[in-house]
């Protein structure tokens, strides 16, 4: 019994690829069959082809162009990062030499103005220095 229904998977595609013929009987009644009838007329119908019969189509997009897109688009990413990070630094060492030569540095809060303490001073040098290690070449 296995084997049978192997074998009939085996053969099924080649079946199923054959010619199909249609026709009509007297009785008006239409038939469908792998074999046309003996003497009469028929006509051969067209099965619509499987995808694994249609040839691949090839990509839509070309596939360096697509590359190049993102290459540039990552660089100018980079270069807008690096642009933003030179303007972090060069703030980040002016605010270091006032912290650093100005001992009367006042700041807002909640719109006075307040002086930093010595120890807030050098707190805010410390953390300076330390984005400056950090972020600055």
């Amino acid at each position: 019994m296995r084997r049978l229904f192997m074998i009939s998977l085996l053969i099924s595609p080649w079946c199923m690829a054959g010619q199909i013929y249609k026709w009509v009987d007297p009785q008006g009644v239409t038939h469908f069959g792998a074999q046309p009838p003996q003497g009469q007329e028929a006509t051969t119908v067209m099965m619509p082809s499987s995808p694994a019969d249609k040839p691949a189509t090839p990509p839509r997009s070309n596939a360096i162009g697509d590359q190049q897109t993102i290459d540039n688009t990552v660089k100018k990413q980079v270069a807008e990062q690096q642009a933003q990070l030179k303007v972090f630094c060069e703030q980040a060492r002016t605010n270091l030499a006032q912290l650093q030569n100005n001992p009367r540095l006042r700041e807002d809060v909640d719109g006075e103005m307040r002086r930093l303490t010595d120890l807030q001073r050098q707190e805010r040098t410390t953390e300076t220095q330390k984005r400056i290690t950090d972020n600055c070449q």
